[in-house]
């Protein structure tokens, strides 16, 4: 069944006819029809950065836990902090940053540095309490990936000895 004229809300202001509801609705059946996009799991870029956008805020918080700093300071010291893992860039800090000054996690006050305005960012008691409870959370999922690889080697080697055996 057809919605009548005036039942759709179009995002674009036109008369609503038969033909422009015609024309809306198979536009719609054409977008159902485009398949998502493919991930691929088994590619190690995927992890890599689906690990890097779960570790970027943390990281953000452990080197704000050493003193203040500007966005440009942040990226940076994660960079080093991390041995290059995660490089955050501005397009990854400034909306974080915003973020957790907005949730009350950090603060940020204007300075004048080199002549340059500067938004310089603390964190707060909540940014410093958020810290401990997300080195918590890493080190128990650290523990899990360390038992899962241990116990994944393991495996690997009963069934490399059974393999090994079964040869005459």
């Amino acid at each position: 069944m057809r919605p009548a004229p005036g039942d759709i809300n179009l995002p674009l202001q036109v008369p609503l006819d038969a033909l422009n509801i015609e024309v809306y609705i198979t536009a719609m059946e054409a977008i159902r029809r485009i398949p998502p996009p493919r991930v691929d799991y088994a590619a190690r870029a995927y992890w890599a950065g689906t690990i890097k956008m779960g570790l970027s805020k943390f990281f953000i918080l452990r080197v704000l836990h050493d003193g203040p700093m500007h966005g440009y300071d942040v990226a940076r010291c994660v960079e080093r902090t991390t041995r290059g893992c995660c490089s955050p860039t501005e397009g990854t800090i400034y909306p974080v940053l915003r973020e957790f000054e907005a949730g009350g996690f950090v603060t940020a006050i204007e300075e004048v540095v080199q002549g340059r305005q500067r938004r310089v960012y603390a964190l707060t008691d909540a940014g410093r309490a958020a810290f401990r409870v997300a080195l918590d959370a890493w080190m128990e999922a650290t523990a899990a990936l360390q038992d899962t690889g241990r116990a994944f080697a393991a495996a690997d080697r009963a069934s490399a000895q059974r393999a090994g055996s079964q040869e005459c």
